[in-house]
């Protein structure tokens, strides 16, 4: 069995050129790192521009990007998850827009 198995992966341009990549995989199993047995990278931004990201890299853990800020992410649930990320590009979105 691989080490993590690729079960959602979802990418969109958006009408402006903005990208909406969303991949998760299940890990073969929990880790102290990743108890919740799930790699992610959640991507908002523009080719070579990152404006919202979410992601558990090796050896950081649960982190939100912001621009240039990073932040620790208190990890729930996979449906909170998306539903934090989505509420932070919908909110990027509309900031832009005005």
């Amino acid at each position: 069995m691989p080490p993590a198995t690729l079960f959602y992966s979802r990418k969109v341009v958006l009408e402006d050129g903005a990208i909406l990549q969303i991949r998760v995989w299940r890990l073969q199993s929990p880790s102290l790192e990743r108890p919740h047995g799930l790699k992610y990278s959640l991507f908002y931004g523009r080719p070579g521009e990152r404006i919202v990201a979410y992601d558990n890299e090796a050896g950081k853990g649960d982190h939100r990007h912001y621009r240039d800020r990073e932040e620790p992410y208190a990890f729930k649930t996979l449906g909170q998850l998306l539903r934090d990320f989505d509420e932070d590009v919908r909110r990027e979105i509309a900031n832009a827009r005005s």
